[in-house]
């Protein structure tokens, strides 16, 4: 048992392993008289999740979103196709993992059976040149998981065991938040899969494909970043690889009912509104500028992705001390990546999965036809006779040429499922973006930690050090809840519990052999 984290009964469908975080104690609800003031900048998973924890213990909330619309890297906008129909447009597919316990947490706000997630049956995976992976059958339970990836896998044979470095490959068996990144943050991604030798169409499948949606190419993705979702997803929980979808596009599922939950406790969100700079009181709190005015509070949380975070703090020269000021404007966003949305003039094959991870296909990573999920794209595509694709490419170069990225990914479409070679598209949306946080070698100590020099401000994001074992969305949502604790705690009021996949690996024997291989 970890300190000062005890174990507690797991909820009926969860890990038994996972770990309870409990609430931090204090006062249910803040005085109604004289509430504190909260500024939350960032409409995305972090910013919602902070400010859902504060406005739920009384807090007076102001939510500062930049976009017209809420949910970040999930939001979704209207848009008017050439046949006439208006739909939801958003930066594609995101799967909602079920070790994300605190992101459906949230969503359990205004949706407590989360009826408004479905299940995809499979996480399937192919490559080029033959060969692919499906993980429907692999037992969710580690070891057994990774003995039965083994067993079942088309794409690694049980003779390549004998050439894996179990030595190299141990480490992946007990991790833990941060000694992890003590040990392989120095480390690329690519150098650990080569130093483990696994056999290359098992490595790419299995895990190029993951780390790439971190959105970053293996070659500057830290190993321990890697190590770690490896953990989050396969060998450190039982939950493995199954996930849900949103029935509906992002605003009508999650966000739209979030803000009307905000707004009847009192919360005020105020959309198109662009944080200029955020001053600290002399006597305590703060000013923040936007939207052509000034509004005093007493803390601020700062949710913003990578860019958005250094412009404010560089124009905001009383927060932070020096180095956390020098840390903040050495961050980086990942590199651009492309979301390309078809809408096609007939069906794909019936038997095409709703996702598909790719490797080998040029720069496509994924496929997503919509309409078996979605319930927005399958009444288009009922009502037209065709369907509704979306491809991904990550980790682009910077100078690409984004018409020449688009048609390559159409031609793999077309490589892929041939049977849309035909089609013609009724009309395609592409969103190029360079927007989420890099993970590079080297760089965990220049991450911010959610509390900072200055009281009273705290960071939230992505790419935030937690201190736990969560990733993506999931780190989104916790280092909200951390941070609106972290508030919550300074005025004598009680935080919210959370919840992780286990803070370390599961067999007691594999934990030894990884710490005799790190020399503890």
């Amino acid at each position: 048992m970890t300190a000062g984290i005890p174990r507690a009964p797991s909820r009926p469908g969860r890990d038994r392993l996972a770990r309870l975080l409990p609430a931090p104690p204090g006062a249910v609800r803040a005085d109604p008289a004289r509430p504190p003031h909260a500024a939350v900048v960032g409409g995305g998973i972090a910013g919602l999740t902070a400010a859902t924890a504060l406005t739920e213990r009384g807090v007076r909330v102001t939510v500062y979103e930049r976009e017209a619309v809420l949910g970040g890297r999930l939001a979704g906008w209207r848009t008017r196709l050439a046949d006439g129909s208006t739909v939801t447009m958003s930066r594609g597919f995101h799967a909602f993992f079920r070790q994300y316990y605190n992101l459906r947490a949230l969503l359990r706000r205004t949706d407590p059976a989360l009826s408004r997630l479905t299940g995809l049956p499979d996480y399937p995976l192919r490559r080029a040149g033959g060969g692919g992976d499906s993980f429907r059958h692999v037992p969710r339970t580690p070891p057994l998981s990774a003995l039965g990836f083994v067993a079942l896998s088309r794409s690694f044979r049980v003779r390549d065991l004998a050439r894996i470095n179990a030595r190299a490959a141990l480490p992946l068996l007990d991790v833990r938040v941060p000694d992890v990144y003590d040990h392989l943050d120095r480390t690329s991604a690519h150098d650990l899969l080569e130093a483990i030798r696994f056999p290359a169409a098992a490595r790419h499948l299995a895990f190029e494909v993951f780390s790439r949606s971190f959105f970053a190419d293996p070659r500057r993705l830290s190993a321990a970043e890697m190590a770690l979702m490896f953990h989050v997803y396969f060998l450190g929980s039982s939950e493995g690889l199954l996930f849900d979808v949103p029935d509906e596009p992002f605003p009508q599922a999650l966000w739209e009912p979030l803000a009307g939950y905000l707004n009847r406790l009192g919360a005020e969100l105020r959309t198109s509104t662009a944080v200029e700079s955020v001053a600290a009181r002399p006597g305590g709190g703060f000013t923040v500028a936007g939207g052509g005015s000034e509004e005093h509070c007493d803390a601020v949380v700062l949710a913003m992705d990578p860019r958005g975070l250094g412009a404010v703090v560089a124009r905001s020269g009383t927060l932070g001390d020096g180095p956390w000021r020098e840390r903040v404007a050495r961050l980086r966003p990942a590199p651009p990546f492309l979301v390309s949305r078809l809408w096609l003039d007939r069906p794909v094959r019936g038997d095409r999965p709703g996702f598909l991870g790719t490797s080998g296909y040029g720069p496509l990573d994924n496929i997503s036809v919509l309409n078996r999920w979605e319930g927005e794209a399958a009444r288009w595509a009922a009502r037209t006779g065709g369907s509704v694709v979306e491809l991904h490419a990550y980790a682009l170069p910077g100078d690409t040429d984004r018409e020449v990225r688009q048609k390559e990914l159409l031609g793999q479409l077309h490589r892929i499922y041939p049977e849309t070679r035909p089609a013609r598209v009724v009309d395609a949306r592409h969103e190029w973006r360079a927007d989420c946080p890099l993970f590079p070698v080297g760089g965990y100590d220049d991450r911010p930690t959610v509390r900072t020099p200055t009281p009273g401000l705290v960071v939230a994001g992505d790419g935030v050090r937690t201190g736990l074992p969560v990733a993506l969305m999931e780190r989104a949502a916790t280092s909200g809840f951390l941070a609106a604790n972290a508030l919550l705690g300074s005025w004598g009021l009680r935080g919210h519990p959370l919840w992780t996949v286990p803070d370390r690996g599961r067999s007691a024997v594999l934990r030894w052999a990884a710490r005799t291989v790190r020399g503890r």
